[in-house]
């Protein structure tokens, strides 16, 4: 038996598989966000061990005989949290969370200096881990000056589990600390914040192992002392390892909340100036590249809450067949926008409205202003160099048919639906727990899912398509002027 843990935003997740990597039981225990003001995100990495126990304690009252046979853990989590520890390892305030927006200037300043895209093949974001160190510094000094280490989230859940200061390469890449081409801490852009290695956890690969599972731990939940703890990866890594996007030119895009557009390769090959991540991958000499959509599911989310619909009864509404862009377009830029532009500011809106625009014709655009977006990152990956042939459709938003025809042939390229299973960061959690625990082959392990069905792209709507995306385009220097 294998356990992965995947610390989300809004909860924490324990699946467990047996050696043939089939499901057992899962257990999920929920978080909350704190805001304290406009644009900040805060959590309590004290509130992630307590749902990390109930989550875990769950699975135990449903599977104790199995989860007392577990071998290896793997752990997953959300990505560029700012945990901060003193020398005693005592938490010196909240975790400053993926969505906080508070350190804009701080990256910008970051971004400016040439070193940081050179060596993390990245632009500085407002959401990555070192400008929230600097903005902690400048706006909170007494609390930089006492601060030993720096964890991201999952990895204080492993201090938690081993009692060990450890990171592995993907989720590092996201902190701007990372010389990512090369897998190691970066002590210049670390000297830049004005922090050195001795702040930063050792790194391993995500496959290896990284602790072992503390005594205390391992008598309340059954198991055995000492149980390997992978490095695991970051949240968008480990759903690659449970999809089996590991291989090169392999990709999934993900309709969920944000939508990502996920390619796997096979060597590092950065253009920051896209606004495209590219990130080491968590198994060894892979890296992967990925655009980020803030808003996408949100976007019909937040149309379903305007007409008072559910998001399911208004892509229901729309039928089955893929029908040409109306004439509406709708720019999903409703937090503002990540690839290809970069824009925190830029905020979403609906071009070409008329008397006919009923709710049924706003719901369509809502789902081609996603579709679209995400052909901006199809480009901003192919500007890197990275082409793909087609794409495995993951989260929420895929269980609408009507919605993937629009994303193939927005993208125009095939879109594949993995067969019914839980493939996400929990289950590639513990397929890495597996690697660690038994020296198996990553590649052997994480393979892909058998494909349900594909979507091709309607050939016969490509140049209706294609027309609309060029006004979609268009529309965001005008719109970065007045909202901007």
């Amino acid at each position: 038996m294998y356990l992965g843990l995947d610390l989300g935003t809004s909860g924490v997740k324990a699946l467990l598989i047996d050696d043939r990597q089939a499901i057992i039981g899962s257990g999920h225990a929920s978080l909350d966000i704190s805001r304290p003001q406009p644009g900040w995100s805060e959590q309590e990495p004290s509130h992630w061990v307590r749902a990390c126990g109930e989550a875990v304690a769950k699975l135990k009252a449903q599977h104790g005989a199995a989860l007392s046979a577990v071998k290896g853990i793997g752990l997953s989590g959300q990505m560029h949290g700012a945990t901060l520890l003193d020398k005693a390892d005592k938490v010196l305030r909240p975790c400053i969370l993926w969505n906080d927006t508070r350190s804009h200037a701080e990256a910008a300043k970051l971004d400016a200096d040439p070193r940081f895209r050179a060596i993390t093949g990245n632009i500085v974001f407002p959401g990555f881990t070192a400008p929230k160190l600097v903005w902690v510094k400048n706006n909170e000094p007494a609390i930089f000056d006492q601060v030993a280490k720096v964890l991201l989230p999952k990895d204080y859940l492993r201090l938690w589990l081993t009692g060990e200061h450890i990171s592995e390469m993907s989720d590092s890449a996201g902190t701007s600390w990372l010389d990512v081409g090369n897998r190691r801490w970066s002590p210049e852009l670390l000297a830049a914040t004005a922090l050195d290695e001795g702040h930063m956890p050792s790194l391993v690969e995500g496959s290896d192992k990284a602790g072992g599972l503390r005594a205390e731990l391992a008598s309340q939940w059954g198991m055995k002392a000492g149980i390997p703890i992978a490095g695991g990866a970051g949240d968008n890594a480990a759903s690659a390892c449970g999809m089996g996007t590991v291989g090169h030119g392999h990709a999934f895009v993900s309709l969920g909340t944000s939508g990502v557009l996920f390619a796997a390769i096979g060597a590092y090959k950065p253009n920051a100036e896209s606004a495209v991540h590219t990130f080491c991958h968590a198994l060894p000499n892979t890296w992967h590249q990925m655009g980020v959509v803030l808003s996408a599911t949100d976007s019909l989310n937040w149309l379903a809450g305007v007409t008072g619909k559910g998001a399911a009864a208004l892509t229901d509404e729309l039928g089955d067949a893929l029908k040409a862009p109306s004439g509406i377009t709708f720019l999903p830029y409703l937090s503002g926008e990540r690839t290809p532009y970069n824009d925190s500011s830029i905020r979403g809106s609906f071009i070409g409205l008329g008397h006919e625009s009923d709710r049924a014709r706003l719901t369509q655009a809502v789902l081609e202003g996603v579709a679209f977006a995400f052909r901006d990152s199809l480009e901003a990956l192919a500007s890197a160099g990275t082409k793909l042939e087609r794409v495995t459709a993951i989260g929420g938003g895929s269980k609408s048919r009507y919605w993937l025809k629009a994303v193939a042939t927005a993208l125009g390229i095939p879109v594949d639906i993995p067969a019914d299973g839980d493939f996400g960061a929990a289950f590639g959690a513990a397929r890495l727990g597996l690697i660690a625990a038994t020296g198996a082959d990553p590649f052997g392990i994480c393979t892909a899912p058998a494909t349900d069905e594909t979507i091709e792209p309607d050939t016969a709507l490509a140049a209706a398509f294609n027309e609309a995306y060029g006004r979609y385009r268009a529309l965001y220097p005008a719109v970065k002027i007045v909202t901007g």
